[in-house]
């Protein structure tokens, strides 16, 4: 039975059994424009949009997720829990940590470390760590390759904080192997996991933690359409 949900106007059935999730709703209103055809907004409840639409003939949805663990895990929990959504890939920004990661880069997150306490409430005996689904790593790399794009796998790091205030904090992430910072990833894995469905997370490299470099508006626009492109394969 499907429970009302305050947060999505939709019915099942609205919405595919794959969405990817951009943070920002108006880039989900930016991939229905551009890459689906026949695309119809399923939602627009607190401005968190969503399309319903095709891509190569197979049906794909794109909806907002928000930012932060809370946000996204609220959405991604009612995707897979009332809408029969099987697999949720997010499409995001997130800030270069590693030397060897470069402005532009596509991160495909393997795991994603983080500081939320969004685990405590599945009571895991022990550190609980949220992974992505290999199947969507794997055809995630294939399409990459495909498009010529340069894309890392690895961990990336989920934090409660944009403004971190504890002093090298950074530091210590690049010291473990984490390819980048961001906000949501850890939450889309955790629930996933919860509710034995799927999720990934592709990321585009829009600025750098150490070096200070950024994307221009035009380098960003250019850069998230492979990320695009990529998630969309996984349709």
């Amino acid at each position: 039975m499907i429970v009302p949900s305050a947060c999505n106007a939709a019915e099942r059935g609205d919405i595919a059994e794959t969405v990817l999730m951009p943070g920002d709703p108006l880039r989900a209103k930016f991939v229905a424009d551009t890459y689906l055809d026949g695309a119809e907004c399923f939602n627009s409840v607190r401005n968190m949009l969503g399309y319903t639409g095709t891509y190569r003939g197979k049906r794909v949805s794109v909806m907002g997720s928000g930012m932060g663990v809370p946000s996204i895990g609220l959405y991604a929990f009612e995707l897979y829990e009332y809408f029969g959504v099987e697999s949720i890939v997010r499409i995001g920004t997130a800030g270069g940590l590693a030397e060897d990661v470069e402005l532009r880069d596509v991160v495909i997150a393997l795991s994603a470390s983080t500081n939320s306490s969004f685990a405590d409430q599945y009571g895991f005996p022990g550190t609980l760590a949220p992974t992505a689904d290999f199947g969507l790593v794997e055809k995630a790399v294939q399409a990459a390759r495909s498009l010529g794009a340069r894309a890392r796998v690895g961990s990336v790091f989920t934090s409660d904080q944009f403004y971190n205030a504890r002093p090298g904090a950074n530091e210590a992430y690049r010291r473990m192997g984490i390819l980048a910072v961001e906000m949501e990833t850890a939450g889309l894995y955790l629930t996933a996991m919860a509710a034995r469905k799927k999720a990934l997370s592709v990321l585009t490299i829009s600025d750098h933690v150490f070096t200070g470099e950024g994307l221009s508006a035009e380098e960003r626009q250019e850069s998230f359409r492979e990320m695009m492109e990529i998630a969309l394969a996984l349709a």
